[in-house]
């Protein structure tokens, strides 16, 4: 399936005119705006997942106290935070978990919590929407054996779905996060049934990162060839999700462009697509023991901003602002560095990127990256060349090898990405194959199509129904063409076919 199949008028059911509260306004942009916070109340956890990035268990020495926390409540109210994650280990193991949860709720705050759901009894859920929390994430990865050999503790599936059940029956929103490596990857379409069967209302899903624990375990890392059969793979989910009012969300570090940008990266009515790296930007990560840093997955050092014990959070906002991935300057790697999207994806992910060399700039991880590499015969490996020191968010180094078809090693420099880069920064839909390009290009790269600017979405202040049935006439249209004309071709294939 591809993107260019779904109609705009069935993508777009039900997509809300107005960002939701989470997702940054251009304001929020400019102003440096912590829009969402994943706070790390401990690092006490009782699970002992393989993949762990943070090598959770133990608390973390000098946590926060109570006051020190809620004193980060009101810094983070100050400066417009609209949503706070509470993460661990696991949060509820911190006996005041429910105090701070209350205060980020007075605030005015969105409150969620993400877990793994070991000890997530009813009871404890119950007090959790008593004390305002508005969404539970459960990790789930797999068909019990599976999920429970990842979470390194027997009976951690049957407690996940149990709190599922129990989120339902409290009215809090359930929803599941994923980790997709080389165990749960072929059980996917098991896991979303499942998990709506449970009663989950969302699944967001991201590839496990090689920091922590997965470095020690790298087997179950995916190779970066397998990105575009995996995320085709969701796409069919995400479709399936959707007309069943489920949303599958796919998470920063799964991507980018492609046929499936379009469809599962719109959330409004506008078109939509990866904008690169907000972290120390619009996102911000708190640990347990007081360290400010740009997200929640990378280490500290070097992407860090002070403690809450000396620094307040908005000159840590500050100091963060050269790391950012707009202003830090990073050099593009491999293929990232003649990549057409450079300008707008900046290389993905930084936590992907950075658990592999070290720094931003080259993410083999990517559907656009791979599939063009594929187009020639060649593919992307990663082979780890030095093990982690085994502290909490530390990383391995990892080579990327390119290869041929054949799996025999090639000239790295032939993994280049052919099309032209323009300059600027704004991308829109090609009309024919649902592509993003640049809104300086007359002719898509991609399908060889003459672009016209996509037409502008229906206001809200007009009748969606209007905008519906323009876009289904666009569809049919769309469709007429193919079968008289046979489906569009890349301008490479058309070359070759004329001759």
């Amino acid at each position: 399936m591809t993107d260019s199949t779904i109609p705009i008028a069935e993508t777009d059911v039900a997509r809300p005119r107005r960002l939701p509260r989470r997702l940054p306004t251009e304001e929020d942009m400019a102003a440096h705006r912590p829009v969402q916070v994943v706070w790390e109340l401990t690092l006490a956890c009782n699970l002992r997942c393989v993949h762990c990035g943070s090598r959770a268990g133990r608390k973390r020495d000098g946590e926060l106290s109570t006051e020190e926390c809620l004193d980060v409540v009101r810094q983070l109210a100050e400066l417009g935070t609209r949503q706070i994650t509470l993460i661990g280990g696991e949060a509820y193991l911190r006996k005041d978990w429910l105090i701070i949860a209350k205060a980020i709720t007075d605030a005015g705050i969105h409150c969620g919590i993400q877990s793994g759901a070991r000890a997530l009894t009813e009871e404890r859920i119950r007090a959790a929407v008593a004390a305002g929390i508005g969404t539970l994430g459960v990790s789930i990865d797999g068909p019990r054996d599976i999920h429970d050999r990842q979470r390194g503790v027997k009976g951690s599936f049957d407690h996940a779905l149990r709190a599922l059940r129990f989120a339902n029956a409290a009215g809090i929103k359930p929803g599941v996060n994923t980790q997709i490596n080389a165990l749960s990857k072929p059980h996917l379409r098991e896991i979303f049934d499942t998990i709506v069967e449970h009663g989950a209302r969302f699944w967001q899903t991201q590839i496990t990162v090689a920091m922590g624990n997965a470095v020690d375990n790298d087997a179950m890392l995916l190779q970066p060839h397998e990105i575009p059969e995996t995320l085709d793979l969701l796409a069919d989910l995400f479709e399936r999700g959707r007309r069943i009012g489920f949303r599958l969300i796919p998470g920063n570090n799964i991507g980018y462009y492609g046929p499936h940008e379009y469809m599962w990266r719109t959330i409004t009515s506008e078109p939509e697509h990866w904008a690169g790296c907000t972290a120390g930007e619009n996102s911000l990560g708190l640990e347990a023991d007081g360290k400010i840093k740009s997200c929640p997955s990378l280490p500290a050092d070097p992407y860090g901003g002070g403690n809450a014990r000396s620094v307040s959070i908005r000159d840590a906002m500050v100091a963060l602002v050269p790391t950012t991935t707009r202003l830090d300057r990073t050099p593009a790697g491999g293929f990232c560095g003649s990549c057409y999207y450079w300008n707008v994806c900046r290389g993905g992910c930084t936590w992907v990127t950075h658990g592999l060399s070290g720094k931003r700039g080259d993410n083999p991880f990517c559907y656009y990256r791979a599939r063009e590499l594929a187009k020639k015969g060649l593919r992307e490996r990663i082979v780890k060349v030095a093990e982690a020191p085994g502290e909490p968010f530390d990383f391995g180094r990892f080579d990327i090898v390119v290869e041929d078809a054949n799996g025999r090693r090639v000239p790295g420099e032939l993994a280049r990405d052919d099309k032209k880069r323009p300059r600027g920064r704004k991308l829109e839909l090609c009309t024919g194959c649902r592509e993003f390009i640049f809104a300086s290009e007359r002719i898509c790269p991609h399908c060889g199509a003459a672009h016209r600017p996509e037409r502008k979405s229906v206001r809200a202040s007009s009748e969606p129904a209007v905008q519906s049935l323009v876009d289904e006439i666009d569809a049919h249209a769309r469709r007429i063409h193919e079968l008289v004309y046979g489906p569009a071709l890349p301008a490479g294939a058309r070359a070759a076919q004329s001759r």
